[in-house]
């Protein structure tokens, strides 16, 4: 044989090769626990549900127009008081 028809039978058997490797597809993550894993795909697919309080306090926050550190301070604030029954946005103005 040849260089030429080496290299070639080289090139032939590695296209071969690596055809069926792209082929193939990847293998499944090793599943220890099948209720743990379904439980964990339902958690991050469903919405979680907000308290009135909590809606509530984003409807006042959005309404101040105040965007991330001073929206979150004002929210903790406001859940708290209205959770704890007081006036909720009166002890959460001051600043």
């Amino acid at each position: 044989m040849t260089l030429a028809s080496r290299l070639a039978v080289v090139a032939i058997a590695s296209l071969f090769a690596t055809g069926t490797a792209f082929a193939q597809t990847a293998a499944p993550a090793a599943k220890t626990d099948t209720k743990t894993d379904a439980a964990a795909t339902t958690d991050k697919k469903a919405p979680k549900e907000h308290s009135a309080e909590s809606l509530e306090c984003s409807k006042q926050a959005d309404a101040k127009g105040l965007h991330g550190k001073e929206r979150k301070k004002f929210r903790s604030d406001c859940i708290k008081t209205a959770k704890g029954g007081m006036a909720a946005p009166a002890a959460a103005d001051k600043k």
